[in-house]
């Protein structure tokens, strides 16, 4: 990156992008540039939001090659058999993970365009969560269409939790973060389901469900250097230390464009030199992987109404200051 360039980013988060706290950006492997803001330094843990979503897509990845799971397209309902099924529910039946990790599978509530209300606050407040995401699942959504969801991502969890004894917690400890020198996620004890023990200034760790599960939506605090760390990891298709943490054909698979723009829990931007795929979260907390300009962006904020948009920041100030 040209240091010239630094000022103008400087500037322009400074007086545009307030909320963001912290920033990496890693060009060929090495920090290029790394600055805090609002208070905050380099080892402050940040609520990320949906960026856990990627982790938990990474998560069932493992899974699936260490054979705790066999395959994307078991179905969902193979791993809660105590789930009694109605003459209706023809579509639970036959929904699978694959369905998940592409956001198609059917949800019971309106929605606007591919983004709509789901009933987060009420979750909250149920006994069994797994049970209540179950039951909001089936015949009045449609399965296949594109519909982005944050509690069928939940359901991964828990089907984490079941397949390998672990909760998404300590799978990702031992299975992932250590590996990449990741800060290990301590066990958080969840005293109430309050708004902002769930969602607010409150949620530290990796908060979980009532039964254990960690939620697989939201919910897992990291800093902007190991948001950093797991970004570089999946640009360098899996391999950290030459040891395959993550199959090639997994992230390959994840990052795949399609008629969605979402891969596997990956939102995905472009073809050839453009192309990306993002871990985007509330706020403007996000993991930007870039293959083609060798570069990971990540950026955690503060989770403000009506954010700006993080993608200029990229384009116009990051991007442009690369010297190849």
């Amino acid at each position: 990156m040209d240091p010239k360039k630094y000022q103008d980013i400087e500037y322009t988060i400074r007086t545009q992008y307030k909320n963001i706290n912290g920033i990496v950006v890693m060009r060929k492997g090495y920090i290029a540039f790394e600055r805090y803001y609002n208070g905050y330094n380099p080892y402050d843990t940040h609520n990320i939001a949906s960026v856990t979503k990627s982790i938990i897509s990474a998560l069932i990845g493992i899974a699936i090659d260490s054979e705790y799971i066999k395959s994307i397209d078991q179905k969902i309902l193979d791993f809660f058999p105590e789930y009694i099924q109605g003459e209706d529910d023809i579509q639970k039946r036959i929904l699978t993970i694959r369905h998940l990790l592409t956001m198609t599978a059917p949800l019971a509530w309106k929605t606007t365009g591919s983004m709509g209300y789901e009933p987060l606050n009420r979750l909250r407040r149920q006994r069994d969560w797994v049970m209540y995401i179950l039951n909001l699942l089936g015949e009045k959504g449609q399965l296949g269409r594109f519909q982005y969801s944050s509690v069928g991502v939940h359901l991964l969890s828990a089907i984490i939790t079941r397949t390998t004894g672990m909760c998404a917690r300590e799978f990702a400890n031992e299975f992932l973060f250590r590996h990449i020198g990741m800060r290990e996620i301590p066990e958080q004890n969840m005293k109430s389901f309050g708004l902002d023990d769930v969602f607010g200034k409150d949620v530290t760790g990796w908060i979980n469900d009532p039964d254990g599960n960690n939620t697989g939506g939201w919910g897992l605090t990291l800093t902007p250097r190991d948001m950093t760390r797991f970004g570089f990891l999946y640009l360098n298709r899996g391999i950290w230390d030459n040891k395959q943490i993550i199959s090639q054909k997994w992230i390959d698979e994840s990052t795949a464009m399609n008629s969605n723009k979402y891969g596997y829990l990956w939102w995905l931007k472009g073809e050839g030199s453009t192309s990306a795929y993002t871990a985007v979260g509330s706020g403007g907390n996000l993991i930007s992987c870039i293959p083609e300009k060798d570069l990971v962006v990540a950026i955690v904020s503060k989770i403000v109404p009506k954010p700006r948009d993080i993608e200029p920041l990229i384009e116009k100030y990051i991007i442009s200051s690369l010297v190849d």
